[in-house]
């Protein structure tokens, strides 16, 4: 008689334990603040990529791709065209997704206004140049709005304070056109 072999025998698990989780939340209901989002990829190990905009600015809408599982964020189709549709980004956030293993993460926590005021200095600062002044375009924060979670006119009015408090980093001034402010931030001052 041969002996009982339990031991090999495939076990069977509650269903629960291994059913497949439903689509996260944030699919549906995670609207940060001055973000629209207009699509959403899962991942192949279930990370959610976004396709997302903000309202749009002087030069029309332009969108963003962002992996809320790994480091992948893009505000260009080829490195110098912005994303100018939403159908183009979300061609790159299927292509990403496809090929993404990264796991789902928690969402961004909003931020205190200190920590988004340093987030938006930090990008100012990445976008100084020494030889020439470069014009502020809201699409500059595209890639820090789901950090950020903060509304167009929040932006705008701490690129004014900061062109108030240092008119010697950042200049405003009303557009020739339209009502809105022009910011432009100075090139370095040369030694």
């Amino acid at each position: 008689m041969a002996p009982n072999l339990t031991l090999f025998r495939p076990r069977t698990a509650p269903e629960s334990e291994y059913a497949p989780e439903p689509w996260p939340e944030i699919g549906e209901t995670w609207k940060p603040e001055g973000v629209i989002v207009s699509t959403r990829f899962l991942g192949v190990a279930g990370a959610v990529v976004l396709v997302y905009t903000a309202d749009a600015g002087v030069n029309g809408t332009y969108y963003a791709v962002a992996c809320l599982g790994c480091s992948f964020r893009t505000r260009t189709k080829d490195d110098t065209n912005y994303i100018s549709t939403e159908q183009a980004g979300g061609e790159i956030a299927n292509a990403h997704a496809a090929q993404c293993r990264a796991l789902p993460r928690d969402l961004p926590t909003r931020p205190d206004d200190d920590t988004a005021r340093e987030i938006v200095r930090r990008r100012l600062h990445s976008e100084r140049r020494s030889d020439y002044d470069v014009t502020v375009y809201l699409t500059s924060f595209h890639l820090d709005r789901l950090v950020l979670q903060r509304s167009t006119e929040w932006i705008e009015e701490e690129l004014q304070r900061l062109a108030d408090d240092q008119p010697e980093f950042l200049t405003a001034r009303l557009r020739s056109y339209g009502s809105s402010t022009e910011f432009t931030i100075l090139r370095f001052p040369k030694s």
